[in-house]
């Protein structure tokens, strides 16, 4: 078999599916001294909240930490605006609740190839024993800032809108000869089932 033959062998193969995530993106950002009052105020809601540098999962819903006292919430889709009102409401005088719904796009990448593709425009270490389930990491991939989480079922990678755009064409050029195939769009409850429980 000649390199061409076996390049497009491998284009053929499944190794690696991205797909959109539907979810609203709520940042929490806990007031000075009151995170530990953030968290029981999140319990009650059904979410954990990650310790640094982990997803945590919980009520059909993700929680994402790569800056102490900070946080992003992946949300079930709902009218605009309405998950950040709800989160504003309920974190009222103990951390401040900011919509990025519109301004960070969520994209869910799994497969036997993926480190594979990631490592290729990726500096961290993604080795499933430095990386595992439940870790996360703010990163530059393709010369963008980005923020990964791995979970059981593959990685979340959450990237600013004005450069999803940039990152999807990355992707799926550096997948191509990897086997790359785009996936249906999956839901942020389909993700959290197989995440981890607890943030710790």
């Amino acid at each position: 078999m000649s390199a061409g033959e076996a390049l497009g062998a491998a284009s053929e193969a499944p190794g690696v599916e991205l797909a959109a995530c539907a979810v609203e993106i709520v940042e929490l950002a806990a007031f000075r001294a009151r995170a530990s009052e953030l968290s029981g105020i999140s319990r009650g809601l059904g979410l954990e909240l990650a310790a640094p540098g982990r997803a945590a999962a919980g009520s059909g819903q993700l929680s994402v930490c790569v800056r102490p006292g900070r946080w992003l919430l992946l949300l079930p889709p709902d009218s605009p605006g309405a998950q950040a009102a709800l989160w504003q409401r309920a974190c009222a005088g103990v951390a401040a609740a900011l919509d990025h719904s519109s301004g960070l796009v969520a994209l869910h990448l799994a497969g036997a190839e993926l480190r594979e593709v990631l490592s290729r425009g990726c500096r961290l270490d993604l080795d499933p024993e430095v990386f595992p389930p439940g870790r996360a990491a703010a990163t530059l991939m393709a010369q963008v800032g980005v923020i990964l989480a791995r979970l059981p079922a593959g990685f979340v990678l959450l990237t600013p809108a004005s450069t999803a755009r940039h990152v999807r064409e990355w992707l799926t050029a550096t997948g191509r000869p990897f086997g790359l195939t785009a996936g249906p769009d999956v839901t942020v409850a389909e993700l959290s089932v197989a995440a981890p429980a607890v943030g710790g």
